[in-house]
């Protein structure tokens, strides 16, 4: 069991039947009244952000993860095969776990899974940055630098971002994972 005071910013709660994330927080202390705790919950399966505020004195249940790094080697039907780079065990995830960080797996990329003590995969931490390349862009119009703006592309994994107008087809950008966006050429 978790208080109000260990709430922090990646913390995985067990809320409503569901196992949440905590993406934001904030301790409330008003001049009247008890204090409590404002937070933005994300569903680990769905995706989902809720807000919910907690008082001081709701217990939490606290899922106690570990991160064991893997390697995604390729898709397999309705599964994503993963390899642990230590002991070289081969194990397939179900797509809706893989899901949100589809169009940013490559072959060979390493990722961290968090799993819970029942062994079951919660979620797949990407890396930072990515680098991938562009199969499709717009083309690009004679006058059309000046503007601050870009253009559509879609990348080899099928992530569709916005790119600057002198970036082409074939080249490979830096993308965040966080955002999906367009950092840099590589």
């Amino acid at each position: 069991m978790a208080s109000t005071s260990d709430i922090r910013n990646g913390l995985i709660i067990e809320f409503k039947n569901g196992i949440y994330k905590i993406i934001e927080f904030l301790h409330v202390k008003p001049g009247k009244g008890q204090a409590f705790v404002k937070t933005k919950l994300r569903n680990m399966k769905t995706g989902k952000v809720l807000d919910n505020t907690f008082k001081l004195s709701d217990d939490l249940i606290e899922i106690r993860v570990t991160k064991q790094k893997k390697q995604y080697l390729y898709r397999d039907g309705d599964h994503y095969v993963f390899m642990d780079n230590e002991t070289y065990d081969q194990s397939p995830v179900d797509a809706e776990v893989v899901e949100d960080v589809v169009k940013y797996l490559k072959e060979g990329m390493d990722v961290e899974m968090l799993i819970s003590e029942k062994g079951e995969i919660i979620d797949i931490e990407l890396p930072t940055t990515v680098i991938q390349e562009i199969a499709e862009a717009e083309p690009n119009v004679k006058g059309n630098t000046a503007s601050g703006s870009g253009k559509n592309a879609i990348t080899e994994t099928g992530l569709a971002i916005t790119v600057p107008f002198f970036v082409e087809a074939g080249e490979k950008v830096k993308i965040d994972t966080r955002t999906g966006a367009y950092i840099e050429r590589a």
